[in-house]
């Protein structure tokens, strides 16, 4: 791994992560959509509406960082993205915007037909947003957008076979992993009528997101050889089949109505569909332009990398504790809190923290200096495998001991 490669992996890494946790929220949408009339439609979505609550903000960051880090580190090909493609990442925005306001308006509806009213701007943004988002990767993957402003075509780069394809696709996914989530919600609220309704639509979208993934292969044969080929024969196999396993899993532990664990296997088939495409598409960023070509200047590049390890030390105990509080519903220890521990627990306590802390500082310092002084490739690799030790660790650090050491 080259050092121009490293920002790209850690803004697939926040697709994936978009993928996965906007995706679902995407999805609770679709189902408020698509949940009829009566009292079971209406619990329907009043379940969606509040099981994504505390987190439907919070996931957009992924989307604001992948962006970022692109703009940044990639200049040439984000730009070239931002011209050709924006119609679609326009259509994305205006969708994001109306489903927020929708989402506000909520609570401030007066009568049922103004609730159903704003429900329905909510749930066609829901399904219009992330469609828009799939055309986009089907066009950078199908190797319609080239180095230019614009640098392809305005409108058949994101409507052909492949854009749609992965825009339907992308919506699949998103009811896929959002009635899976809601389930388990459902099942934690002790209700278990709902908690079977969604089971039902989580084995439903699971299949049929599994047979859209299937035609989307078809469809890549045909419109993305390349891009196909390596998915099927290439680097990107292994992902494709680990896709594969999960999503199958995932069904097989719903169905089984083990929710716990089919939320991350679903997150596991999804996140993996992501890899596979980036590992099918590596070094090829844009048609004619490779990944090394897109990058900006190695200052440039070593600044992004920290600037990212540092703010992930913020963000990520912030979003730890965000989705404890909202899965668990309070932050619970194992043990007694910080206060009543004896000295003794504590000092063992204080003593993991400074241990976390030198360890962070110590992966820091080593990451930098394998990315910045050294140039072989094997050197560059330890140096994001430090940059990784560096945010666990941080991440460690950073959290109260009463946090690190429950369950």
């Amino acid at each position: 791994m080259h050092l121009y490669e490293v920002p790209l992996w850690f803004a697939l890494v926040g697709l994936a992560l978009y993928t996965v946790l906007g995706g679902a929220d995407f999805g609770a949408g679709f189902w408020q959509l698509v949940a009829g009339r009566g009292k079971q439609a209406d619990d329907v979505r009043d379940e969606a509406h509040h099981a994504m609550a505390p987190v439907w903000e919070a996931n957009h960051v992924w989307l604001i960082f992948v962006l970022t880090v692109v703009w940044t580190a990639y200049p040439a090909a984000f730009g070239s993205i931002a011209s050709t493609l924006s119609i679609p990442l326009f259509i994305a925005g205006v969708g994001i915007v109306m489903r927020g306001g929708a989402y506000a308006l909520r609570a401030g509806t007066r009568t049922a037909g103004e609730q159903r009213r704003v429900d329905t701007v909510f749930a066609l943004s829901s399904v219009l947003t992330p469609f828009a988002l799939g055309t986009v990767i089907g066009a950078i993957a199908s190797e319609r957008v080239h180095l230019g402003n614009p640098g392809g075509s305005l409108v058949t780069s994101w409507l052909n076979p492949t854009s749609i394809a992965i825009g339907v696709l992308a919506v699949a996914s998103g009811a896929y992993t959002s009635a899976v989530f809601l389930s388990g919600d459902a099942e934690r609220h002790a209700d278990r009528a709902l908690a079977e309704r969604f089971r039902a639509r989580a084995l439903g979208a699971g299949l049929a997101a599994g047979a859209v993934a299937i035609g989307a292969l078809i469809v890549l044969h045909f419109d993305a050889e390349r891009i196909f080929r390596r998915l099927t024969q290439g680097a990107g196999l292994p992902a494709l089949i680990v896709s594969i396993l999960a999503g199958l899993a995932t069904l097989t532990v719903v169905w089984r109505r083990r929710y716990e664990p089919a939320r991350y296997l679903a997150a596991v088939a999804v996140a993996a569909t992501i890899a596979g495409w980036a590992l099918a598409q590596n070094p090829v960023f844009l048609q004619g332009l490779t990944i090394r070509e897109a990058a900006a200047g190695h200052d440039t590049l070593v600044a992004v990398v920290v600037a990212i390890l540092v703010g992930a030390l913020l963000l990520f105990p912030s979003l730890a504790l965000l989705f404890r509080l909202t899965l668990g519903g309070e932050l619970r220890d194992s043990g007694p809190s910080a206060v009543e521990a004896p000295v003794g627990s504590r000092r063992r306590g204080l003593a993991s923290v400074r241990f976390d802390a030198r360890l962070s500082v110590a992966f820091l310092v080593a990451g930098i200096g394998f990315l910045t002084v050294a140039n072989a490739g094997w050197a560059h690799a330890i140096g994001v495998a430090c940059f990784f030790g560096f945010i666990l660790s941080g991440f460690r650090a950073a959290l109260p001991p009463g946090i690190v050491d429950a369950d």
